[in-house]
């Protein structure tokens, strides 16, 4: 598919989004909009979510498939450079003890028409398998979030 790139345990995704820079790092930090946009499906639904939005503050998400299934996750601000850069650890409540936490990187460039880049790197998935899911995770979210930035 355009727009991704993976290694091994790496996965990479490129998307333009027609909406301002500001307003495209704000989805990433608002309780409200990342509960819109974060589910992996337009008919799942974000029953949990908590941000700390500063670096060391913690994020929990938890997500609900239509069929009611729950699947949560938790980790840590790394770094945060508002507008261009948002870093934050990443681990599925039901990861196995030995699987490393996962790095969530966002880099946002502002494309000067009103338009932004992202390019989202997400480390330390523990096989093919995992990268395939999260890659369809990280499309539907961001077809998602596309959709939540066209509302504004």
């Amino acid at each position: 598919m355009p727009g991704e790139r993976s290694g091994r345990d790496v996965l990479r995704v490129e998307r333009v989004f027609d909406a301002p820079i500001d307003a495209v790092f704000d989805a990433w930090l608002s309780v409200d909009a990342l509960k819109l946009w974060w589910p992996a499906g337009p008919d799942w639904e974000t029953p949990a979510a908590e941000i700390e939005a500063r670096v060391g503050g913690r994020l929990r998400l938890v997500m609900r498939s239509p069929d009611g299934e729950e699947y949560g996750g938790s980790g840590t601000y790394v770094e945060i450079d508002r507008p261009r850069r948002l870093v934050f650890t990443w681990a599925w409540d039901t990861a196995k003890e030995e699987e490393p936490e996962q790095l969530v990187e966002v880099e946002l460039i502002d494309r000067r028409d009103g338009t932004t880049q992202v390019l989202l790197t997400n480390r330390g998935l523990p096989d093919r398998a995992a990268r395939d899911s999260h890659r369809e995770g990280w499309l539907a979210s961001f077809e998602n979030l596309d959709l939540v930035l066209a509302g504004q």
